[in-house]
């Protein structure tokens, strides 16, 4: 069992390796460009906001505001699309016995999650340094956000890998399906100053309770009426339960294709 497990941490760590030199290159620019693109996002949303007028939703800090939207709606969004094609991607790897689906999956969910923990340090650091936030106010309760937004990513991502290896069209139609998430996630507003109605709506989505978890862990009396935790915890767990049932039902049709 000991051995299995040393193989298996193994093979793990030199997928995590090789997904990093495929995703970000074997110089430190591509690690820079990680970081900055979801910065970029955030920044253009301030400029616009800020030269309108905008007050900030909640809080001192448009920037603050909108980074805890923004990165959170990123990292769902980067671990749905990335691991869609995770299975194309690694299709030669697959042919060596002692790496599985699974493994390229976890190999790829890990890096992203690792990387957008270093995003989020860095940009959170960014905003206290310039006098644009204080420090976390829930550390725990942040850092729980994260992880169970990685989850939700993660289910969600399998599952887009186990339809695009059935219906090739999928790609297209998860983007059409996924867009409006900017708009419906929190992101520039305080979800629970709607309209109730609104509300009704607006709380299936899962990705939402993700945002108004991460700033209920960095704001010290975000006061959510909408978040509900164990809602996206258990859409999380479905999602990932329907992904990796799926992929090992699938498999043996992958491996003959």
């Amino acid at each position: 069992m000991q051995a299995v497990l040393a193989l298996q941490f193994r093979v793990l760590a030199a997928l995590v390796l090789r997904e990093t030199r495929a995703t970000f290159g074997t110089t430190q620019i591509g690690y820079l460009w990680a970081i900055i693109t979801p910065a970029a996002s955030t920044a253009v949303l301030v400029a616009i906001f800020s030269a309108i007028g905008r007050q900030p939703p909640f809080g001192a800090s448009l920037a603050l505001f909108f980074a805890t939207g923004v990165l959170t709606l990123e990292l769902f969004n980067k671990l749905g699309n990335s691991l869609m094609t995770v299975f194309d991607a690694n299709k030669a790897l697959l042919t060596y016995p002692p790496i599985k689906e699974t493994d390229v999956l976890f190999a790829r969910a890990i890096l992203i999650a690792v990387t957008y923990v270093l995003i989020m340090a860095v940009f959170f650091s960014g905003l206290m340094l310039f006098g644009l936030a204080g420090p976390p106010a829930h550390p725990g309760e942040l850092m729980t956000a994260f992880a169970t937004t990685s989850l939700l990513g993660f289910g969600f991502g399998t599952v887009n890998a186990v339809i695009l290896s059935l219906w090739e069209s999928w790609r297209h139609v998860e983007k059409i399906l996924t867009r409006p998430l900017f708009f419906v996630s929190g992101v520039f507003y305080v979800p629970s100053y709607l309209p109730r109605r609104a509300i009704e709506w607006l709380e299936w989505n899962p990705v939402l309770h993700a945002v108004e978890w991460v700033r209920s862990g960095y704001y010290v009396n975000y006061d959510s009426t909408v978040l509900d935790k164990s809602y996206i915890l258990w859409v999380a767990l479905l999602l990932t339960f329907l992904g990796l049932a799926g992929e090992r039902l699938t498999r043996i049709r992958r491996s003959s294709a």
